[in-house]
């Protein structure tokens, strides 16, 4: 009988051994997928794709068991052979290949041009052949970097006291309210695909105080833009006991400093890769919603068209401004009017036209969106009178209000958004590995 202990032992190489100038012509297998091959005539250079990037291998006429005509690319192997220095190889190895192992051959040729540099082709076939598409180095680059936001995102809210929540995405009603829900069947009740798990993690901050969640939400909106998607990632958090709205600012804040630093640290190479400059978030302004609409109109004489909501060209146009001011990528734009917000978002109780509520925006693009949230069991009574909506769907969540809970607030970002402005792309599909659209269900 054997017992698994929690350790594998493998005769592969590990990374660290092969970097590891110790190891310097000695032996060493290593495994990975055949991204190129250059073939010489004499000699082949054989370049393996990894997950730590790409690696060269150079098989010689006559030196190994197979010959380069029986390589393809987009096989998986397993080869053995001297580890040498080369500094024009990339991380400055080389594996002088005895012995080739296939594991996998493919079935036919690749349909996109993978190992090129740069993957020219248009994102309608990237995205018909996502999985391939993918194996690029730069566009694989792409969601290294959203994985750094999403570890940020979780290391920084664990570090200041947060919970991690699993919302479900399935339910009666939406949070938002309105007409943009994705109806569904739920063993013969009604049910929608969430918009968004506010109501859960208000409901949460009773119980943990601090709460935050990574996971899709759902928006049936019948957008067929660049910045739009129908299902999307959304970090959320939600905080108890707060002072001000300012407060949830001061944590995304701290948030985006801390993903900066880590991108820095641990992505690197990635960054080398997309030639990608790290915004300044040191210092993040702030302006009032009324005031950078006037702002925007005065220097760019731009006629205020909607007093109730940004235009896409206004929100560019207040980064546009900020940028060229402040020299600032993001600006925090506050108390949007209450028309425009859900009916749990606070008014500000020194001009009810208004919410304690926030955008921020990155060069332009809103990617968040948040705020204080009433708390008063009966002041959220009245907003909902005042809109006329009905509490029928919701009365689990009014509940929760009967029985105490603490000033609070949190906010929503759009991953998909965050990690397009950061990558300097100008369409979020670029930024979402399976993106879902209007016209889009597969891959």
């Amino acid at each position: 009988m054997e017992f698994m202990d929690g350790t594998w032992k493998k005769e592969v190489s590990s990374w660290e051994d092969i970097v590891n100038d110790q190891n310097l012509n000695r032996q060493a297998l290593v495994e990975g997928a055949v991204h190129s091959i250059r073939n010489m005539g004499d000699v082949a250079f054989v370049i393996l794709r990894r997950r730590e990037g790409l690696f060269q291998t150079v098989l010689e006429s006559g030196t190994g068991n197979v010959t380069v005509h029986e390589l393809k690319e987009a096989m998986t192997v397993r080869m053995s052979g001297i580890l040498r220095e080369e500094e024009r190889a990339p991380h400055g190895r080389e594996l002088r290949i005895r012995q080739v192992e296939i594991l996998s051959a493919p079935a036919e040729p690749l349909p996109l041009p993978i190992d090129k540099w740069k993957l020219n082709t248009s994102l309608e076939a990237k995205l018909n052949y996502r999985s391939v598409s993918l194996r690029n180095i730069k566009e694989r680059a792409h969601f290294k970097i959203q994985e750094g936001l999403t570890r940020a995102f979780r290391d920084y809210l664990h570090g200041q006291g947060f919970t991690e929540i699993h919302t479900p995405k399935i339910g009666a009603r939406g949070a938002e309210g309105g007409a943009n829900m994705f109806r569904l069947s739920y063993f013969h009740k009604p049910a929608v695909l969430a918009q968004s798990p506010q109501f859960y993690k208000q409901m949460m901050v009773g119980v943990f105080d601090r709460v935050f969640e990574t996971g899709p939400v759902f928006r049936a909106e019948k957008h067929n833009t660049k910045r739009h998607l129908n299902e999307y990632t959304s970090l959320d958090f939600e905080m108890g006991y707060i002072d001000s709205f300012e407060e949830i600012m001061a944590m995304e804040t701290g948030f985006l400093q801390y993903a900066m630093r880590l991108l820095e640290k641990d992505y690197a190479k990635e960054l080398e890769i997309l030639k990608i400059e790290l915004p300044d978030v040191s210092r993040i302004p702030s302006v009032r919603f009324d005031k950078a609409k006037q702002l925007v109109s005065e220097k760019y004489h731009r006629k205020i068209r909607n007093p109730f909501d940004l235009e896409p060209e206004e929100e560019a146009l207040i980064g546009q401004y900020f940028k060229e001011e402040y020299d600032a990528d993001f600006v925090f734009v506050t108390h949007y009017p209450s028309k425009k917000r859900p009916f749990y978002a606070m008014d500000d109780p020194q001009d009810s036209r208004y919410t304690l509520s926030f955008d921020l925006l990155f060069h332009g693009l809103e990617v968040t969106t948040g705020g204080q949230r009433i708390h008063d069991y009966r002041c959220l009574l009245e907003k909902l009178e005042a809109r006329g909506m009905e509490q029928e769907g919701m009365e689990q969540y009014l509940d929760t209000f009967k029985h105490g809970m603490p000033p609070h607030g949190g906010l929503g970002i759009g991953l998909e958004r965050l990690t397009m402005q950061l990558l300097g792309e100008d369409n979020v599909r670029e930024a979402c590995l399976f993106p879902r659209d209007m016209n889009r269900l597969e891959p």
